[in-house]
Formats: C-alpha cells, sequence, structure tokens
C-alpha cells in the first residue's frame, strides 16, 4: 500500500513520505488511511442511513481484535429496512483487561444521538462507513430541525481519483437538508448499497 502510493507521489513528497515511514518504524501500522467519500458515495454505499440514539454498549472479541457493540434506538429511517433497534460495531475497546484502540474509530456515548451512515458485510457486521466520515452528530437541544455536524477526518485522507492525499473539511446541515439530499440522491438511483 505504501509502495504503491509512493508510486503516485512527485519526487520530494516521495522522499519525504518515505522518509517519514522509516524514521518512525512500525508507526504507519497504527494509523488509518481513508477514501475521501463525497455526500454522495456515503448515500450509495451505504446500507442503511438511519437517525438513532446510542442506548448501549459493550466490548467484545472477534478474533483478535475488540470491538465495541454499540446498540441505536432507531427514530428514522432514510435508507434501508426499518427497524427500531440496530446493532453496530467499532473496532477498540476494552475486555478483560485488554485494551485496544485504532486510529480513526469514534467513541460514542450513551444518550448521543447522530445520522448515521451504516455499512453491513458479509459476515453480518454493521459499521460506520468510512469511520467518522458517516457519523453526523446531532445536538441533544430539542430542536425540530437540529443542525447536523460532522467534524474534519484527521486521520490521513487520499482522494480515489488520483491517490493522492487530501484534507477532510467540516461539514454542517440542517436533519432537513441532509434528509432531503439522501431523497434525492436514491430518487435518481445513485443509492444502489455495495
Amino acid at each position: 500500500m505504501v509502495y504503491r502510493l509512493l508510486l503516485t507521489l512527485d519526487v520530494k513528497p516521495r522522499f519525504l513520505l518515505l522518509a517519514a515511514v522509516l524514521s518512525t518504524g512500525i508507526a504507519p501500522l497504527g494509523s488509518a488511511t481513508l477514501e475521501r467519500l463525497s455526500m454522495d458515495d456515503l448515500i450509495a454505499r451505504s446500507t442503511a442511513i438511519v437517525r438513532g440514539q446510542v442506548i448501549g454498549s459493550w466490548a467484545a472479541f472477534t478474533g483478535s481484535i475488540v470491538y465495541t457493540h454499540y446498540k441505536i434506538q432507531v427514530g428514522e429511517t432514510f435508507k434501508g429496512p426499518a427497524q427500531g433497534l440496530v446493532e453496530i460495531v467499532v473496532t477498540g475497546g476494552s475486555i478483560n483487561g485488554v485494551h485496544q484502540s485504532f486510529a480513526g474509530s469514534p467513541t460514542l456515548s450513551v444518550g448521543d444521538e447522530f445520522v448515521f451512515f451504516l455499512w453491513t458485510s458479509k459476515a453480518g457486521l454493521t459499521q460506520i462507513m468510512g469511520l467518522t466520515q458517516g457519523l453526523f452528530a446531532l445536538p441533544g437541544d430539542g430542536s425540530s430541525d437540529p443542525t447536523a455536524t460532522r467534524p474534519p477526518t484527521r486521520e490521513l485522507m487520499l482522494d480515489p481519483a488520483t491517490a493522492r492525499p487530501v484534507k477532510d473539511s467540516a461539514l454542517s446541515m440542517r436533519l432537513s437538508v441532509l434528509r432531503s439530499r439522501i431523497a434525492k440522491t436514491l430518487a435518481a438511483g445513485k443509492g444502489g448499497g455495495e
């Protein structure tokens, strides 16, 4: 992966990236490299999009990896089958004295409300699309049309067309605007899921 990335960079940035990788030893293994996803990408690739509140969590091993499981009370479904509860997993967590953390994995708290862009694998694990890219926080202020926000992702992000690093930016929009954007994209046939 690093080798393929080096081939796409100009000589000077290639040297700097190689120097950074060599000087940090195995540090790049602990970080995440994300593909930048547009709003249309998030909508199209998600198998479900829901508005929900975190009502519980627990950690468990899946193989040698600790996953934190979150139970989400669904208040509104924008894409996918309607369901009252959904369980999602995020890499990292603590169980039986073992703590694992993974760069880019969000930590959710009971009571938090979000719009979740979700993807369910063939193995049946439901995860947030693009780590924090598919997680829009909603304030608990009781507003009828709250502002959904997503801070910029701090992880290395690559443009899918060029494989060059790009900077992420924060996103903020009213829930009504986000709801309309999802509906419009799905109506245009761009939201089949993968």
